[in-house]
């Protein structure tokens, strides 16, 4: 994956200008901002039916989270179903959360083009501007959208609108904290990888997934890891990165798991019993997403996610260790892993030459391939290096250190 996961935004508002630009839409944004939220709105829609800009499309590209503010007008504008259009693309295939407020029209009349929003894409349709196929993209978004959890203000008529958006700021500040790792932006040969975990995991369903990451140190098993965490978070309303786990007093990870899941509300852990007691007690209603980084014994599994009753069907449980023992992986050949903890496991092995040389270059001179008269120098750090991203990351880093001082 060699998409830059670095992120200029955090926060894209879509919305209507003619409905909420001087309202709840300006409102969130400077709460946003005053927060140290990284916002992005549009002051300067495009005249209806132009194609959208490249600085929007790299906004929305660029940010975390999308909020849409569904008003009576917004399906009028195909400025906005583009927008719409864009998030949901991103959702779908790098893991973008889109958290939408339906602010004077019910959900349903989003998901189902009913009313304002029936005659908007019947009124789109009759202009012949715009083809079968747009008309069926801007659809099925606001189908997929209406059907997401987000905030309906119809159904909270006596609450305030500064209230509310306190709450909403408070829900992004935990959504930016707990559902998405930062990833090195200069990465080779990730896709195969994560696709080939993907398709381990398989598709979402009720049963409760533990698969475990294994290899030696430096292959870059936490970095895959949390690629495949940022691309499953947008499933789920409770993630929980716990990191460096074989460094970390067990009775501390406990607590940081139930304060992470449950906001910030957790008693302090006397002992690990007390803990395990408390995970499964907090957690057993709540569906989560949770990355055990760097494990390296049984005993801290079993403090952290001994049975799967602990937490809600359809959870996600990822582990990483260079021990392949202590995930228990099932062998019908080996009679001790009758008891198994993990579902499936994935190996992560060296990279070969010519994707190590490329992500060399990648730090030594930010390019994907030698300085001419480098080629010689960086040919033997790759070979050192055994295709161990870490030590081809920190060599390459190094020269260019050395590169500028000369």
């Amino acid at each position: 994956m060699e998409e830059s996961s670095r992120h200029d935004y955090e926060v894209f508002l879509s919305f209507r200008g003619l409905d909420t630009r001087t309202g709840i839409a300006d409102h969130l944004y400077v709460n946003m901002i005053g927060a140290g939220i990284r916002a992005y709105r549009d002051n300067d829609e495009l005249c209806t039916g132009e194609e959208i800009g490249g600085q929007l499309l790299k906004a929305i590209e660029q940010s975390k989270i999308s909020i849409p503010i569904f008003s009576k007008g917004y399906a009028d504008s195909p400025w906005c179903l583009r927008e719409l259009v864009k998030m949901v693309e991103r959702k779908n295939t790098r893991g973008h959360k889109i958290m939408p407020i339906f602010y004077d029209v019910a959900p349903s009349e989003v998901k189902y083009q009913t009313e304002h929003y029936d005659n908007a894409i019947v009124s789109h349709a009759k202009k012949k501007r715009f083809d079968d196929e747009t008309i069926n993209k801007w659809k099925a978004a606001l189908n997929e959208v209406g059907a997401l959890k987000g905030w309906d203000l119809q159904s909270m008529p006596n609450r305030g609108e500064g209230e509310f958006v306190k709450e909403v700021v408070t829900n992004v500040l935990t959504e930016l904290k707990a559902a998405y790792l930062e990833v090195c932006d200069c990465l080779v040969e990730v896709d195969n990888h994560e696709d080939a975990i993907m398709r381990m995991i398989g598709a979402c369903d009720l049963e409760t997934k533990i698969v475990g990451i294994h290899g030696i140190g430096g292959m870059g098993k936490t970095t895959l890891a949390k690629i495949v965490y940022n691309r499953l978070s947008k499933d789920f309303s409770y993630c929980c990165f716990l990191s460096n786990i074989r460094e970390t007093e067990i009775t501390r990870l406990q607590k940081q798991l139930i304060s992470t899941i449950c906001g910030g509300q957790c008693s302090d852990i006397n002992n690990i019993m007390e803990g395990k007691k408390e995970i499964k007690q907090r957690l057993r209603d709540k569906k989560v997403l949770l990355l055990l980084d760097d494990a390296d014994e049984e005993s801290q599994l079993d403090a952290l996610v001994q049975k799967r009753e602990w937490f809600a069907k359809g959870s996600m449980i990822i582990i990483t260790t260079r021990d392949r023992k202590i995930l228990k992986v099932p062998t019908p050949k080996d009679e001790t892993y009758k008891i198994t903890l993990v579902d499936e496991a994935y190996e992560l092995t060296g990279m070969d030459f010519d994707h190590s040389l490329k992500l060399f270059s990648k730090h030594a001179f930010r390019r994907d391939y030698p300085l001419e008269q480098y080629i010689s120098l960086s040919n033997r750090a790759v070979n050192i290096c055994c295709g161990l991203p870490l030590a081809l990351e920190l060599i390459g880093s190094l020269l260019s250190g050395e590169r500028r001082e000369n």
